[in-house]
């Protein structure tokens, strides 16, 4: 999907109790880049922060635009651009407004201190890239489905994922929406990324607090504003809803669509659907929320193989789990087929944690398509998503512990076999017995006559 298709509209709002606004947002359709920041600090402090932080992770981006070129003409090759590529220059690019608006706090004492969040989505091609530090926050609308993507920084968060508190306890304290990470408090930060496939006619929130806030025990509601056909209209009347509710905080909306959904290419939105659906269902990735889910589908790679393509070869060593998306393929050894494998199975799980060769054979039956995960892809996740890791990790657990229980079954059958009672040789005594009598019983043979003179 190009820029062009995308429709937008952007408005920001004091509120009712502020005397100035410290948010900043940014558009620039012909990158297809959308930016909302939330300043903070003192004496306009958070104002600067936030322009400053818009203002450098702009022209970090368009420093390095030629990339979003290559990868859309998806070349090959040294010129070939990755999905890895272009997060890391997003997330450069706030490492990049954090130094710049730390370096400015530094100069002057009246806004030591200072700092803002940041949210940005990228259109590129087929996809929604999105990166974020703090509180503001993204939302996808799909088929009237509302869905968060981004996931707060915040004191409230943290305890949460790290289970330190029950939810009831954290509630009650003071400085729980207070934010772990900003841009500009210290000269580095840890953005968090996500990467999502797009289907004409999705829609993109993205806002400040000043808005998120009021919606949280009201999902529904903003579901029915961002719907709004006229995006204009929808982002009027999210300020409006939201100034209605107390106007506490500085309001900053920008809304985004993607393409028309009167003509959606209905094929490719259920394959984007069936990706999530089929690794959401698999025992390895079960216990995954919406959002990790999405995490991993970021590396998920899809390969088309034609009738009787070799998947993978026994022998061979690999390092990619394969799941079947559509079709189906055949597991074999030598001339002898072992299984038969349908979308939403996988096989090769084990080649993302060990470099061995494969056990068996795998061969396209008929036309199919693959998802693939590699390891060099599932490690990355493992060292940086540490609450993700673990859960995979359990998971992988459990599936080596399912392993050993077939395994010692197994065994446990041959062993049966082998202490039963051996009677091979009785039944050989009484076949030559069997065999004696019958020779006995038979009539002698008729002497032959004498031989001629």
């Amino acid at each position: 999907m190009s820029s062009n298709e995308i429709t937008f509209a952007a408005l920001t709002n004091t509120g009712l109790m502020r005397d100035h606004n410290e948010d900043n947002f940014l558009v620039d359709k012909k990158l297809g880049l959308f930016v909302v920041c939330d300043g903070m600090g003192g004496h306009a402090a958070g104002e600067v922060a936030s322009a400053l932080a818009v203002q450098v992770f702009h022209e970090t981006i368009k420093r390095e635009a030629w990339m979003f070129e290559d990868y859309a003409l998806a070349k090959r090759g040294a010129e070939k651009v990755t999905r890895k590529q272009v997060l890391t220059l997003l997330e450069n690019a706030i490492n990049q407004a954090s130094g710049r608006v730390h370096e400015e706090a530094r100069k002057d004492p009246a806004k030591r201190g200072m700092g803002t969040t940041l949210v940005a989505v990228l259109i590129l091609a087929k996809l929604a890239f999105a990166v974020w530090v703090g509180d503001s926050r993204i939302y996808l609308l799909r088929d009237s489905v509302l869905e968060q993507l981004t996931e707060d920084h915040s004191v409230f968060n943290e305890l949460l994922k790290r289970k330190k508190m029950a939810r009831e306890e954290i509630d009650k304290l003071p400085q729980k929406n207070a934010i772990t990470r900003a841009i500009g408090v210290y000269e580095h930060t840890e953005p968090d990324s996500l990467v999502v496939d797009l289907v004409a006619g999705d829609r993109f929130l993205l806002c400040s607090d000043g808005l998120s806030g009021y919606f949280e025990d009201d999902l529904e509601e903003l579901s029915h504003l961002l719907g709004i056909a006229d995006s204009n209209q929808a982002t009027e009347q999210l300020i409006a809803a939201a100034n209605q509710r107390g106007g506490k905080d500085n309001i900053t909306t920008v809304v985004l669509t993607v393409g028309d959904a009167s003509v959606r290419d209905e094929s490719h939105a259920r394959r984007v659907q069936l990706k999530r659906e089929i690794l959401a269902r698999m025992p390895l990735f079960r216990a995954l929320n919406d959002r990790e889910i999405l995490r991993l589908l970021q590396v998920v790679e899809v390969h088309p193989y034609k009738d009787a393509d070799v998947v993978i070869r026994e022998g061979d060593r690999g390092e990619e789990l394969f799941i079947v998306l559509t079709g189906s393929v055949k597991v074999m050894r030598g001339d002898t087929e072992l299984a038969r494998f349908k979308p939403g199975d996988h096989f090769g799980e084990m080649a993302l944690v060990r470099n061995q060769p494969r056990s068996a054979t795998v061969i396209s039956d008929l036309d199919s398509e693959l998802m693939l995960i590699r390891r060099t892809d599932f490690f990355d996740i493992l060292r940086n998503e540490h609450q993700l890791a673990v859960k995979l990790l359990w998971q992988f657990l459990g599936a080596l512990a399912d392993r050993l229980d077939d395994t010692n079954r197994e065994l446990g059958h041959a062993r049966e076999e082998l202490a039963a009672e051996d009677v091979t040789a009785e039944i050989f005594e009484v076949v030559y017995e069997n065999t004696r009598k019958t020779r006995s019983m038979a009539p002698a043979p008729a002497p032959r006559p004498p031989p001629r003179a």
